[in-house]
Order: C-alpha cells, then sequence, then structure tokens
C-alpha cells in the first residue's frame, strides 16, 4: 500500500495529536483540581502516562515510513521499542485492573473504600504494576539479540514487536516464544480474568439493591470504565489471534489491526473520560472559558 502512504499517514497522525492533546489535557485537569484527587482519578493518570508513552515509543517512527519512506531502524533501538511497547502495554491492562478494584470497592464496600484505598496503597500498586511488567518483559531485548538472523533483516510491521523479530530467525525458538505467551497471560489474559471476575461480583451487589433508580445510578459510575475495557481489549485480542492463527489474513489487515490496538485507545481513553465524566467535563470547560480572550 505504499502507494497512498501519504493519505494513510493523516489519520495516523490525527490520532498521535488527538492521543497527546487528550492524555495531557486529562494529566493537567485532574493535577491542577483537588476535588479529582479520588483513587479512580489517579489510576487514570497512571493509564494516561502509560498510553502517552507507548504512542510516543511508535508513532514518530511510523509517520517517517509514511512521510519519508524511513525505513530502516538501528537493531538497538529496535530492541528499546520491542520493549518499551510491551511492558507499557501490560502496565496500561494493569492500570485498567486497578480501575475495575476501585469500582469494585466503591460498589461492594463503599463504607470502607477510602480506609482501603488509601494514597499509600494506591501508589504501591502502581509501583507493583509498573514492576510486573519492567520484570516479565526486560528479558525480551536479550533473547532477541542473543539469536543468529541469517535469513531477511525486513519486518512486515511498522514498529518492532516481539513475535515480528522471533519470525526472522534462523534458530530453534520454541522457549522465547512459550515465555512471550507466558508473559502475555500473566498481563493481559490474567488481568481480563480479574477484571470479569470483579464484574461478576459488581454486578451481583447492584442486581440486589432494592430499587431500579439506585441499579442504574450504581451501573452509570461503571460507564467509562467499562467502555476504556472494551477499547483497550477488543483489538488487543484481535491482534493476538492474527499473530498466532490468521495465517490466511492478508498483511496489510494484520498490521492495521496491530496499529489499532497500539494507538488508538490511547487516543480515545480521554474522550471516554472526558464526555462520560461530568466533574472532568465541567473542569475542561472552565479552564476553555477562563482562556478567553
Amino acid at each position: 500500500m505504499e502507494a497512498i502512504h501519504t493519505w494513510i499517514s493523516v489519520p495516523f497522525c490525527l490520532v498521535y495529536l488527538s492521543a497527546l492533546l487528550g492524555n495531557i489535557s486529562i494529566l493537567l485537569i485532574i493535577r491542577t483540581d483537588s476535588s479529582l484527587h479520588e483513587p479512580t482519578y489517579f489510576f487514570l493518570c497512571m493509564l494516561s502516562v502509560a498510553e502517552l508513552i507507548i504512542s510516543t515509543t511508535a508513532m514518530p517512527k511510523i509517520l517517517s515510513i509514511f512521510w519519508f519512506n524511513d525505513r530502516e531502524i538501528y537493531f538497538e533501538a529496535c530492541l528499546i521499542q520491542v520493549f518499551l511497547i510491551h511492558s507499557l502495554c501490560s502496565m496500561a491492562s494493569g492500570f485498567i485492573l486497578a480501575m475495575a478494584f476501585d469500582r469494585y470497592v466503591a460498589i461492594c464496600n463503599p463504607l470502607r473504600h477510602s480506609i482501603i484505598l488509601t494514597h499509600r496503597v494506591i501508589k504501591n500498586m502502581g509501583l507493583a504494576i509498573v514492576f510486573r511488567g519492567t520484570l516479565l518483559f526486560s528479558p525480551q531485548p536479550f533473547m532477541l539479540q542473543w539469536l543468529p538472523y541469517c535469513r531477511t533483516n525486513i519486518i512486515s510491521h511498522t514498529y518492532c514487536e516481539f513475535m515480528a523479530l522471533i519470525k526472522l530467525a534462523c534458530a530453534e525458538t520454541r522457549i522465547r516464544r512459550l515465555y512471550s505467551l507466558t508473559a502475555a497471560f500473566l498481563t493481559g489474559d490474567l488481568d481480563f480474568i480479574l477484571i470479569l471476575c470483579s464484574y461478576i461480583v459488581i454486578l451481583y451487589t447492584v442486581f440486589r439493591l432494592p430499587s431500579k433508580a439506585d441499579r442504574l445510578k450504581t451501573l452509570g459510575t461503571c460507564g467509562s470504565h467499562v467502555c476504556v475495557i472494551l477499547v483497550a481489549y477488543t483489538p488487543a485480542f484481535f491482534s493476538f489471534l492474527n499473530h498466532r492463527f490468521g495465517h490466511g489474513v492478508a498483511p496489510h489487515v494484520h498490521i492495521f489491526v496491530a496499529n489499532i490496538y497500539l494507538l488508538v485507545p490511547s487516543m480515545v481513553n480521554p474522550m471516554i473520560y472526558g464526555i462520560r465524566t461530568k466533574r472532568i467535563r465541567e473542569r475542561f470547560r472552565q479552564v476553555l472559558t477562563s482562556h478567553k480572550f
């Protein structure tokens, strides 16, 4: 699809600019508004930071391919990109799980919400998520570096990704593939299972409430988070399944899905919370109004 790279670059660039603007706005609004200094919004800040780094790790190189036909990357830079993308995606998944835990405590044990989720606990949860992502995915660059490559140096991708590089090796890679699958299960897959479990308990608690109005109001507090879950995990699972079972899928379709998985959540998540969360929406309106001339 090289003939239309210039046209393809336009939505990619707009997605990146929207992700930068949206996530930076979320961070500034939450930082400057003390009424938003709550567990949900602290975890949202962590998610925004992770998504900013993810999109910035991949998008400048992708745009250079589209605009300048710059199709080369140093091997060391490629390995760094592999580590950052995989570890930060796992961190983003962990932060979404932390937000699910916050919703679970707020709905199932509301009287102890402020006691359970103290600032210290929130900080420790954030550090644990960062440590998990760093620990599980830091071996990947070394695994790739020590492999012999004697076939080709071309990957069918717009960014460096573990499975895309492992396919170029001319050596036995079964153990490395198994490690990649295990790391993926211990992050995204396990997080998704725990999120489902938390929402099963949440729904059980909600449907035991006496009135329909209370049930709808309580479920409404989970709406933004559910949208974030769908945006984050739906393309992730499509990309995962495509990598391992989509042998008959056209290459450009696979690459398109992989890019959606990497870039679209960074743009959409700030919009979800900006539109659906009244306090963030009002604060953003106040900021815009105060800067009018």
